[in-house]
C-alpha cells in the first residue's frame, strides 16, 4: 500500500512552520493514541502514520530530503533513514510542554551525553529568641559540605588505577528502553549516569571522589522574621552530579517560647497580674515591652480580663510598614495564705460592701438575675 503524503497525514500545508507541524501532530497523537483506543486497529495505524510523518517533517534535514525526493528521499532502504533515537525525541519534543520532562526532571545533557543532575536541597532548623526575631541578627551555623578527596584527587579511583568507559551505555550515561511504540531514555543502571565505571574504588571516598566535611556559614536573620519562615542560601545544598549545579540550603526559623510575651503575627500579648487592692483602687502600673518599660493607668474597679492596647509596641514584620501592637491582659489575683488579722479585715470589708447593696458588685447582680431566669 502506497504511503500517504506526510503533509496530508498531518493536515498542514507544505510551507507550514515547525510549530504548526508540532501542534498538528500533538492533536492527532492525542486523538489516536493506543491507550485511548484500545482494540481499535484503525486508530493504531493512524497513530503510527502521524508519528512517522512528524519524525520526518520535524527534522530539517529529513524534511528537505522529503520535499525534494518524496518518500524515496527518507526511505532507509535507499538512504540514511531516521535513527533509533528519533522516535523518542520526536514524541518528547512534541509533548514536552504538556507533560514536562517526564523522562528526568532534574537532569540535563552535558557534552558527551552524560546525565548532569542538580544537587539536593538541604534544610536546617534554627531557633531564635523573640528579641532576636524582632531586631534581627547575624549568626553562624555549621552545615555539611563536600570537598574533593585528597586520596584520589576527585577521580573516585584507587591511586594507580583509573575509571573506564561504561560498556553498557558507551559513556553516554543513558540507555534507551523500547516499550511498544515508545522509546524511553533512562539513566544507565550500571554507571548511574556518569558514563564511567570504577573497577577499584578509592578506599577513602568509596568511589565518590569527594568526602563529607563541615563548614561554617554566616547567616543574616532579617528583623521581624516569624516562625515557619525560611531563608534560602543559594548554592549551599548538596553538590550536583557530573558537574551539575549544587542545591540550595533552606534555613527554617523557629522562635523559642518567651517567658512573658506571645506573638500573633506582628502583635504581642502578655498577661499582667495585679493585686486585689490595685484592681479596686486603680492607679498606675508598669508593664514590660520589647522596647523597655511602659506605664498604664488603671481605672478604679478594673476587672479580670480587661485588655489594654499599647500601639506600636509589637513587632515590625519583614513585610510590614508599621509595627504591631502590644495587648496587656489584666489578671486580678486573689489573696492567698492570709493571716488571722488579714482575714478579719477582709470580713469587715465584706460586711461593709454588702451594706452598700449591689452597687459594688454589678456583675454579681447580673449573674444572679440570669440564674433566676434560667431556673424559672
Amino acid at each position: 500500500m502506497a504511503k500517504r503524503d506526510y503533509y496530508e497525514v498531518l493536515g498542514v500545508p507544505k510551507n507550514a512552520s515547525d510549530e504548526d507541524i508540532k501542534k498538528a501532530y500533538r492533536k492527532l497523537a492525542m486523538k489516536y493514541h493506543p491507550d485511548r483506543n484500545q482494540g481499535d486497529a484503525d486508530a493504531e495505524v493512524k497513530f503510527k502514520e502521524a508519528k512517522e510523518a512528524y519524525e520526518m517533517l520535524s527534522d530539517a534535514e529529513k524534511r528537505g530530503a522529503y520535499d525534494q525526493f518524496g518518500h524515496a528521499g527518507v526511505d532507509p532502504n535507499m538512504r540514511g533513514g531516521p535513527g533509533g533515537a528519533q522516535g523518542f525525541g520526536g514524541f518528547a519534543d512534541a509533548f514536552g510542554d504538556i507533560f514536562g520532562d517526564i523522562f528526568g526532571q532534574a537532569r540535563r545533557q552535558q557534552g558527551g551525553g552524560r546525565q548532569v543532575y542538580r544537587g539536593n536541597d538541604l534544610s536546617y532548623a534554627m531557633e531564635v529568641t523573640l528579641e532576636e526575631a524582632a531586631e534581627g541578627k547575624e549568626a553562624q551555623i555549621r552545615i555539611p559540605s563536600w570537598d574533593e578527596c585528597n586520596t584520589c584527587h576527585g577521580t573516585g579511583a584507587k591511586p594507580g588505577t583509573s575509571a573506564k568507559t561504561c560498556g553498557t551505555c558507551q559513556g553516554s550515561g543513558s540507555v534507551q528502553m523500547r516499550q511498544g511504540f515508545f522509546s524511553v531514555q533512562q539513566t544507565c543502571p550500571h554507571c548511574r549516569g556518569s558514563g564511567k565505571i570504577i573497577p577499584e574504588p578509592c578506599t577513602t571516598c568509596h568511589g565518590q571522589g569527594k568526602v563529607k566535611q563541615q563548614k561554617t556559614l554566616e547567616v543574616k536573620i532579617p528583623a521581624g522574621i516569624d516562625s515557619g519562615m525560611r531563608i534560602r542560601s543559594t548554592g549551599n545544598g548538596e553538590p550536583g552530579t557530573n558537574g551539575g549545579p549544587p542545591g540550595d540550603l533552606y534555613i527554617e526559623i523557629r522562635i523559642k517560647k518567651h517567658d512573658i510575651f506571645e506573638r500573633d503575627g506582628d502583635d504581642l500579648h502578655c498577661a499582667v497580674p495585679i493585686s486585689f487592692t490595685t484592681a479596686a483602687l486603680g492607679g498606675e502600673i508598669h508593664v514590660p515591652t520589647l522596647q523597655g518599660e511602659a506605664a498604664i493607668d488603671l481605672p478604679e474597679g478594673t476587672q479580670t480580663g480587661k485588655q489594654f492596647r499599647l500601639r506600636g509596641k509589637g513587632i515590625k514584620g519583614v513585610r510590614s510598614s508599621f509595627p504591631g501592637d502590644l495587648y496587656c491582659h489584666i489578671t486580678v489575683e486573689t489573696p492567698v495564705k492570709l493571716t488571722e488579722h488579714q482575714r478579719k479585715l477582709l470580713k469587715e470589708l465584706d460586711e461593709s460592701l454588702k451594706k452598700g447593696g449591689n452597687k459594688h458588685s454589678p456583675n454579681e447582680e447580673g449573674w444572679a438575675e440570669k440564674l433566676r431566669s434560667f431556673f424559672s
